[in-house]
């Protein structure tokens, strides 16, 4: 007896997502990196922990697939980009990549839409929900960046900004949670 739950567009859109959340890990481990080889140890720390979390993605699509009977293809992944040049140049290659992941995410959520395949619907709003957050971290990433002067920030400011996000949780707070007394 079949006991896939998953239609074949739907299993290979989960498995290339999961693959592309993989390919982010590398991204961010690389950028990692790059910033703890320029001495930025704050700014890799947080690199990598966002790799870590990526990773954890990949593993989020992997069960599912799994769990509803289809079986998740490990593809190769692709090299992460060169160096970046600049923190901003870093930076701005977060958010880019944050947004191509949303984008990704959205086409499964049609995807599964347009099948009326509920569960995976379902299961696909965690990850509206999370790339809400993504983009938001990312997007301040750079904020901070530019606060602090950009690529012509003075060592004092790339220091406290590089101390800052050492420190600085993963997690951040959503719009749809704020309210008058905590905004």
């Amino acid at each position: 007896m079949n006991t896939n739950r998953l239609s074949a567009t739907i299993e290979k859109a989960l498995s290339d997502q999961m693959n592309k959340e993989i390919h982010a890990s590398h991204i961010f481990l690389s950028y990692g990196i790059w910033a703890d080889d320029k001495g930025y140890q704050g700014i890799a720390n947080f690199l990598y922990r966002h790799s870590q979390e990526e990773r954890n993605h990949s593993i989020k699509f992997m069960e599912y697939v799994l769990n509803r009977g289809g079986k998740p293809k490990v593809d190769a992944i692709p090299a992460p980009p060169a160096d970046p040049q600049s923190l901003t140049e870093c930076f701005d290659g977060v958010f880019k990549h944050e947004v191509d992941n949303t984008t990704a995410i959205y086409k499964i959520v049609d995807l599964s839409l347009e099948e009326k395949d509920w569960a995976t619907w379902n299961f696909m709003q965690w990850f509206v929900q999370e790339q809400i957050e993504e983009e938001t971290l990312a997007a301040s990433l750079i904020d901070k960046l530019k606060i602090a002067g950009g690529d012509r920030a003075t060592d004092e400011s790339l220091f406290t900004l590089d101390k800052t996000l050492q420190n600085t949780p993963n997690d951040v707070p959503l719009a749809q949670e704020a309210t008058g007394e905590n905004p």
